[in-house]
């Protein structure tokens, strides 16, 4: 189904002329897909020539169509681009953080901790130009620069090619993480999924070369992570297969794929922008 739709979208581009890309360094990606809002009511779309194109339901239904109906940007609130029923995160996967000494035979870690997984929920999703909360007790709130998945088929037990091919796209993301309530026992969830935690960008794109993107993340305009998903110890169909082993994955479902090199903390006041290279830029400033 993703792939019909893909052809469809991919051939009205064609004949309408150049893409119209979202302005960030270097982005030239063809497609961006969103979810949006226009005198109170809630549409899906697709970002191309003219602004943004009304889909007639959201891109994850079999047979969802064009309306024909173009709104411009400047006329409509973009929304978190899903309605994910579930928000995964993979700890460590990157290979200058922590488990170094990890080794791999046939897609497995060996001699290390295995892939590690943690939820984040779906209440503390927002999107670029919300304001990321600071909860009660918060003494050391850290920024994570990611690029998520997004699931566009249900995924259960599949082998990494079926994975690969159940990816709708990737979005960019940062895994909000409170540090100090992170080491007490049992409280992970408080930790990573506490109100506004779980901020991604406005626009999924398809087709990328998923594994081998640059991120940069900036804190109040200065460079503080530089890496390229190269580095994952696992690739994007690898942490779809591995999580569908457990646990069941609908369309819209997000995955954070893991953050690299050193975090440090936000104060009320910063401002984080996280740039995932064919995606875009997702920009938050810390509130109350």
């Amino acid at each position: 189904m993703i792939r019909i739709f893909f052809a469809v979208i991919f051939s009205f581009v064609m004949m309408t002329g150049h893409v119209f890309a979202q302005v960030t360094q270097g982005d030239d990606a063809p497609l961006r897909f969103g979810r949006f809002m226009f005198e109170g009511k809630i549409y899906y779309g697709f970002l191309a020539t003219g602004g943004v194109h009304q889909l007639d339901r959201s891109f994850f239904e079999p047979e969802v169509q064009r309306t024909g109906v173009v709104f411009p940007l400047d006329k409509i609130k973009l929304l978190a681009p899903v309605v994910p029923s579930k928000i995964i995160g993979v700890a460590e996967n990157y290979k200058n953080r922590k488990n170094k000494k990890a080794k791999r035979i046939k897609g497995q870690l060996i001699k290390g901790k295995r892939m590690q997984i943690f939820a984040k929920l779906p209440s503390a999703l927002i999107t670029t130009g919300e304001k990321i909360l600071v909860p009660k007790g918060s003494t050391n709130l850290h920024f994570e620069g990611e690029m998520v998945i997004v699931m566009g088929e249900k995924a259960r037990q599949l082998s990494i090619k079926q994975a690969a091919d159940a990816i709708f796209g990737v979005t960019v993301g940062n895994d909000i993480t409170e540090r100090s309530f992170a080491g007490e026992r049992f409280d992970s969830l408080r930790s990573k999924g506490s109100d506004t935690f779980a901020p991604i960008g406005s626009w999924i794109v398809p087709g990328l070369s998923y594994d081998r993107l640059g991120l940069v993340t900036k804190l109040n305009g200065k460079v503080v992570q530089k890496f390229s998903t190269r580095k994952m110890r696992y690739s994007t169909a690898e942490i779809v297969s591995r999580i569908s082993q457990y646990i069941t994955l609908e369309p819209g479902d997000l995955i954070y794929t893991g953050t690299s090199g050193k975090t440090r903390a936000m104060k009320k006041g910063d401002v984080v922008e996280v740039l995932l290279e064919g995606v875009g830029v997702l920009k938050n400033m810390v509130g109350e």
